[in-house]
């Protein structure tokens, strides 16, 4: 993420009924992905080029540049102690996830990235449970059950090599999904807009002791590809932001499984990476987990809460 720039800090509420346009959000959700292939690509093209500590900082640290605009209407929000160290936290928490994703993105292929990254909302239901104290029903526990069934699909420990970057990518997609539960808690008491320029700041400020410890001095390639990410990852994030405006989130979640589609052909056509079946059937069932328990959130409470896999990434 899975890919990037400053994120949504929360999955946007589901439309009015009567204001829902389901093809628009499936196209902006669509445009989303394909954006979010093209930061994989950037990140992938790098590759060891640059120590995935430094390649994160200056991701982030050129996406600043974006969040200009939202200096002034920042500093008018009352900000309590609690709700500093929370971001800080995150912040921290997520600068960990983002260097692991990184690493993981210079060793493995690009669509088992992509894959495990669908972790994200099934890791942030299980915390739901585990840490939130919330009840879980039958059909939803099968249903996680499901979806790590299908990482181990992907991985398939014991029949093919599991590298680090595999590991690091689980891992990453563990601490996304706490990033984005603690996002959760402060989005009901602070505008979003805090929330997602806090998280680029802090997470910056949070990967620069590392980033300097394995600094490699950049040319102008470099430069220009991270900038670009941060650029794209920005774009895709708010076509994510407009899908879900336009669409409930139960249409919506299932369109970005094209994005391991998109990533298992840039990946084979770009970087000669062999497309493996198992990472697809892996993939489907992940994202068909993770769609089920968001459809029933949307049955329940009428809003769903598990996040898209996308607003979960870099």
């Amino acid at each position: 993420m899975s890919d990037h720039a400053p994120q949504p800090a929360t999955t946007p509420q589901a439309p009015d009924p009567q204001a829902s346009r389901p093809v628009a959000g499936i196209l902006w959700m669509v445009a989303a992905g394909l954006f979010f292939v093209f930061v994989n690509v950037g990140v992938k093209w790098l590759g060891p080029r640059v120590p995935a500590p430094q390649a994160a900082f200056l991701r982030y640290a050129l996406g600043l540049v974006f969040l200009i605009p939202m200096i002034r209407p920042m500093l008018s929000v009352p900000i309590s102690g609690r709700q500093w160290r929370m971001m800080i936290g995150r912040g921290v928490l997520h600068a960990g996830g983002v260097g692991l994703w990184f690493y993981a993105m210079a060793r493995i292929p690009i669509a088992d990235v992509t894959a495990i990254n669908y972790l994200s909302p099934i890791f942030v239901a299980i915390g739901a449970v585990l840490i939130l104290g919330e009840k879980v029903a039958f059909r939803r526990i099968m249903a996680i059950v499901v979806g790590l069934i299908g990482a181990l699909v992907i991985l398939r420990p014991g029949v093919r090599e599991v590298g680090m970057g595999h590991y690091a990518m689980v891992i990453a997609a563990i601490v996304f999904a706490g990033s984005y539960m603690i996002a959760k808690q402060l989005s009901d008491e602070l505008p979003p807009m805090v929330v997602v320029s806090m998280l680029s700041i802090w997470v910056a400020v949070a990967l620069m002791p590392a980033a300097v410890a394995v600094w490699v001095p950049p040319d102008t390639t470099t430069i220009l590809v991270l900038f670009g990410v941060a650029a794209v990852a920005t774009i895709g994030h708010f076509c994510m932001t407009f899908a879900l405006r336009a669409a409930p989130i139960t249409l919506t979640q299932p369109v970005t499984f094209l994005q391991l589609v998109w990533a298992m052909a840039v990946g084979a056509i770009l970087f000669a990476e062999p497309i493996d079946p198992w990472v697809v059937i892996g993939g489907v069932m992940i994202i068909s987990a993770v769609s089920f328990i968001t459809w029933r959130e949307a049955q329940v409470r009428r809003q769903a809460v598990t996040p898209p896999a996308p607003a979960t990434k870099v």
